[in-house]
């Protein structure tokens, strides 16, 4: 087949995920060296309070990925594109997955420093319904029969479920609750509440973890919009080969 033939797919002139899993790679020794050898322990929780260098950015990574299902289900319930549909379920799935690691990851961390896996204390009350909510919207999805109405309803799910991540950033301020108040979006500044040091072992985790979202989501769009059109008898969209990438209707 010539280079010039309507059936070729479309080449990237170089994929960007080589060099983003490479990077990803790097950012995670390189945080997880910081959070263990060079952050300071922390005074009453010692050793197990650097759990919070993976539990703070899996969650962040979770609501970074419904901030984009919240756009996404917006443009799709406007304009009915199916590549907004596929934006949003893409990044549910892969939301869900560092929602799932910031709950166990604090369940850990709280049966170390309050004798309990779990307590429906606000902030992980809230967390679980945002968790419950993305999974009820997964659910629907791959149960909810033929036809866009699963889509729609999934789409709403992920609106609402967007509501609720500022409830779960106050809850620990407008009620009592045994989770600790934020020591990083604070009213005194920036990481206010942390040791510099700790502060520069989270936010490396923090980008490691943002990249690798940013990778798994895209793998995860890309084989949905491959089979959307295999399903639409588009023989050429087997491509996830490097470099290569379908084209969402």
């Amino acid at each position: 087949m010539s280079a010039n033939s309507p059936m070729r797919p479309t080449a990237m002139p170089r994929d960007w995920r080589a060099a983003a899993i490479a990077a990803t790679a790097a950012l995670l020794v390189a945080g997880q060296f910081m959070a263990l050898l060079y952050a300071p322990e922390e005074r009453t929780m010692r050793a197990a309070q650097r759990i919070f260098y993976v539990h703070v950015p899996s969650a962040w990574v979770g609501f970074l990925a419904f901030g984009v299902v919240f756009v996404a289900s917006v443009g799709f319930l406007w304009t009915r594109r199916r590549a907004y549909d596929l934006t949003a379920h893409a990044s549910t799935e892969v939301g869900v997955v560092f929602t799932t690691l910031a709950i166990a990851t604090g369940m850990v961390w709280g049966r170390y420093a309050w004798g309990t896996w779990w307590s429906w204390d606000p902030r992980l009350t809230t967390t679980f319904m945002l968790w419950l909510i993305y999974v009820v919207s997964l659910m629907v999805r791959a149960y909810g029969g033929a036809g866009s109405q699963p889509a729609r309803f999934a789409a709403v799910l992920g609106i609402v479920g967007f509501l609720d991540i500022p409830l779960i950033h106050l809850s620990v301020v407008w009620w009592r609750s045994l989770h600790p108040l934020p020591v990083v979006m604070r009213a005194e500044g920036f990481g206010s509440g942390l040791h510099p040091a700790m502060l520069q072992a989270l936010l490396v985790n923090v980008a490691a973890f943002t990249v690798l979202y940013a990778i798994l989501f895209s793998l995860r769009r890309e084989q949905m919009a491959i089979a959307d059109r295999l399903a639409a008898g588009d023989t050429t969209a087997n491509t996830l080969r490097p470099g290569v990438r379908g084209e969402d209707r």
